[in-house]
């Protein structure tokens, strides 16, 4: 139980898929208010909203898509007004899409991946600043990935490239909200199993190789990388930011 988290109202993108609903589980189980953006996966948004009250705890599920600034405006707009402020934004939406080489793609598909992956955040945190800073300490976790470190497997052209610029959105963003009170930080996981991601983008052989270089020996799964965005999360009062936290099994580091 992290006591730090009791009582914060925290908006989580994607946050009923994948690693987004663990996100989301472990910040309902740690005491805090829940908005929960989706876009297609209302049953289970609804199932966490119905957690989160049982737990005598706010909860609000919220559709929209981000790609869209005025839908992203939306969202935050309505997560204060349901929960009354916002302590924490966790930018987790996000997708590879489909595998594209270079020869293979095209603008529309390039632009579509970047603005699924990276300018959808930028649009939810520009309108989550100004109700972060109403706090003293107040906390960002974006989502990046191994990807944004090494690159990717192929195919992985332009989702490598937009989660590098997380990397680097993190980093920048850490320097301009700092004297607000808002740190800003970044999970990279690597290959995480029994998520939609994998599911559908990754065979059993890539994944079987890929974890017979990891050095522990096993893959992750969502609980690791939510365990790690609930540490950075809570560190709201903290003095980290600007920081990446790995979660790979040690396949990569720097």
């Amino acid at each position: 139980m992290n006591n730090k988290l009791i009582g914060k109202n925290v908006l989580i993108t994607a946050g009923a898929q994948g690693i987004g609903e663990s996100i989301t589980r472990h910040f309902i189980d740690n005491g805090a208010h829940v908005a929960i953006h989706y876009f297609s996966s209302a049953e289970t948004a609804n199932q966490l909203k119905e957690y989160a009250t049982s737990k005598g705890q706010k909860a609000i599920v919220i559709k929209g898509d981000l790609t869209k600034e005025s839908d992203a405006n939306a969202i935050v707009e309505k997560t204060v007004e349901a929960l009354g402020g916002l302590d924490i934004l966790i930018n987790n939406a996000g997708s590879l899409v489909a595998r594209k080489l270079l020869g293979e793609m095209e603008a529309e598909f390039w632009h579509k991946v970047m603005d699924i992956n990276i300018t959808s955040m930028m649009f939810v945190t520009k309108a989550a600043a100004p109700q972060l800073a109403k706090n003293n300490n107040s906390s960002i976790v974006n989502l990046a990935s191994l990807a944004g470190r090494k690159g990717g497997h192929p195919g992985s052209l332009v989702y490598a490239t937009s989660k590098g610029a997380i990397l680097t959105f993190t980093r920048a963003l850490s320097t301009e909200l700092g004297p607000q009170g808002t740190r800003v930080n970044a999970v990279a996981p690597g290959l995480i199993l029994g998520t939609s991601f994998h599911n559908t983008h990754t065979t059993k052989e890539s994944a079987d190789a890929t974890t017979a270089g990891i050095p522990i020996q096993r893959a992750g799964n969502a609980d690791d990388v939510a365990r790690a965005v609930l540490f950075l999360a809570s560190e709201y009062d903290g003095f980290i930011t600007g920081a990446t936290l790995d979660i790979n099994g040690g396949v990569y580091n720097m």
